[in-house]
């Protein structure tokens, strides 16, 4: 089952805690903060300048 961009990052971090590697990797560090606890990815994204598609390509990759 692949992530979707419109998850939010504490639940991908859940079901898939290799993915923290990735997040971390692209510049998001603070993955137990509360923003992270109801962001999607999508919108982290947004936040942080990064590349969605890249992003989401390395994630599904991961798992």
């Amino acid at each position: 089952m692949k992530i979707k961009k419109d998850e939010i990052i504490s639940k991908v971090l859940q079901k898939h805690p290799e993915t923290a590697e990735v997040f971390q990797e692209f510049g998001m560090h603070c993955l137990g903060c509360p923003t992270a606890t109801g962001e999607s990815i999508e919108q982290a994204a947004q936040v942080h300048g990064l590349d969605l598609e890249e992003l989401m390509s390395a994630l599904n990759k991961k798992i």
